[in-house]
């Protein structure tokens, strides 16, 4: 069996979405002739860990775990937040947003220094391993997976090192993104070198959504792009227990993942107020279930009078006790970010709803979602700021819900499209397509 070399910083135990993807790589790359052998951080600075899913790496997988410099401790010091707080939600400020003076500073240094990102104390450490690595298992295709962009970086010094061919992952975009820190001259050329290198290299390029492809051709048009291809995320239906949904007491909707800058549910809780003081939602038959990580913005919208009673927050859950939440729920919301560009963007979390087979309320532009939601008849779309026509999307799931009926019927056939095995086999001819590239 051939060998593939993941490299990969999110691994178990961290948590949320973005483990998830490699998670079943690895799982089930076994199955179409690629025996997977993972790179990854010793004691990381996650976001979110999720112990669980450390029953899920296959025993018979090799993992090696290196020491990386993690710098977020520092920056906690010099802003005063405390140990342990996550900084993707509450400590990088956004575009635009005013920033006291320890913080720009932190920024400031976090834009000039940490290029590509925050992870690039790994760097070496991870080279030194993965040739080691190579050397040892025999390894026949490098597979590496961004954010963070340091994974692509270490990947490409890896190839040149030793030839062996590199496909690279991404789940983002890299430069200009909105995790993208606003940096100057410099840092900023360092940066785009650093992208322009890694997808020139790079033998080929698996995209988890359309936009990033775009993204790619708008900013580098004579880099061609015939070895990209989109291998989007999914679900896994193993990892959904044989639940049958029954109405809940009240009709709940569920959010689960993280919420912060311009990913906030400020329209729909608008729209669920204005809903009640119309008097066409009885708020003591409402639940708005929030699940994860929030920052202290969205915190504070959940506080609002009207809307307080009936929200319902719980931190972030194995990933398998958030699927039975999905499950439970009489719909599902989605809030995808809110910005100029955002409606190519494809949240990894939508294709675990739409595993879940419960109405998705979407909060979304017109774009890559609302054709997903289309094809697979999972949901409805309404735009962030088009609160009416939130309204419509609630109140219609809402009557269903109260007279027991629904025309929900979702596209099984559209759905089973997007398993995790079906987008692990593509992954599996990029490398062999990679290895006899190489050869020849």
């Amino acid at each position: 069996m051939k060998k593939c070399l993941i490299i990969t910083y999110y691994f178990p135990p961290s948590g949320g979405p973005g483990v998830q993807r490699v998670l079943k790589f690895v799982k089930y790359l076994p199955e179409f002739g690629w025996e997977p052998v993972v790179l990854t951080v010793k004691d990381g600075d996650y976001p979110a860990r999720d112990e669980s899913l450390l029953k899920e790496i296959p025993p018979s997988l090799k993992v090696y775990r290196t020491s990386i410099l993690e710098p977020y401790n520092f920056y906690r010091r010099i802003t005063g937040k405390k140990p342990g707080t996550a900084v993707d939600v509450n400590n990088i400020p956004k575009k635009g947003e005013s920033k006291g003076f320890s913080e720009g500073i932190a920024e400031f240094i976090r834009a000039t220094f940490f290029i590509p990102d925050a992870r690039i104390g790994w760097l070496w450490n991870a080279v030194g391993e993965a040739k080691k690595i190579i050397q040892q298992e025999n390894i026949d295709a490098i597979y590496s997976s961004s954010p963070p962009y340091t994974c692509a970086v270490i990947a490409r010094k890896v190839h040149r090192a030793t030839g062996v061919p590199w496909v690279a992952g991404f789940r983002d975009p890299w430069t200009g993104f909105l995790s993208t820190p606003e940096r100057w001259l410099l840092p900023k050329k360092l940066d785009e070198y650093l992208e322009r290198s890694c997808f020139e290299d790079a033998t080929r390029v698996e995209v988890a959504w359309r936009g990033i492809l775009l993204d790619l051709q708008r900013k580098y048009p004579d880099i061609p792009t015939d070895k990209v291809f989109h291998l989007p995320n999914g679900f896994d239906s193993a990892d959904f227990p044989s639940i049958t949904y029954r109405p809940n007491d009240k009709f709940t909707i569920t959010y689960a993942g993280s919420m912060y800058g311009v990913r906030n549910p400020k329209s729909f809780l608008q729209a669920i107020a204005n809903l009640i003081k119309a008097k066409k939602i009885d708020s003591k038959k409402i639940e708005l279930k929030f699940i994860g990580r929030f920052g202290a913005e969205v915190l504070e919208m959940f506080q609002e009078p009207t809307v307080a009673n009936c929200v319902k927050t719980l931190p972030y859950l194995p990933h398998s006790e958030g699927i039975v939440h999905l499950m439970t729920s009489e719909a599902l919301l989605l809030v995808v970010d809110d910005y100029s560009g955002g409606e190519e963007i494809v949240p990894g979390k939508v294709y675990e709803y739409i595993g879940a087979r419960r109405p998705i309320i979407a909060l979304a532009h017109e774009g890559a979602v609302a054709e997903l939601l289309r094809s697979t008849r999972s949901g409805r779309r309404a735009h962030n700021d088009d609160v009416a026509a939130i309204e419509r999307i609630i109140l219609e799931y809402y009557t269903d819900y109260l007279y027991n009926k629904s025309d929900f019927s979702p596209d099984l056939s559209a759905i089973a499209r997007f398993e995790r095995k079906e987008i692990t086999k593509q992954l599996a001819r990029l490398l062999d397509e990679s290895l006899e590239r190489s050869i020849t």
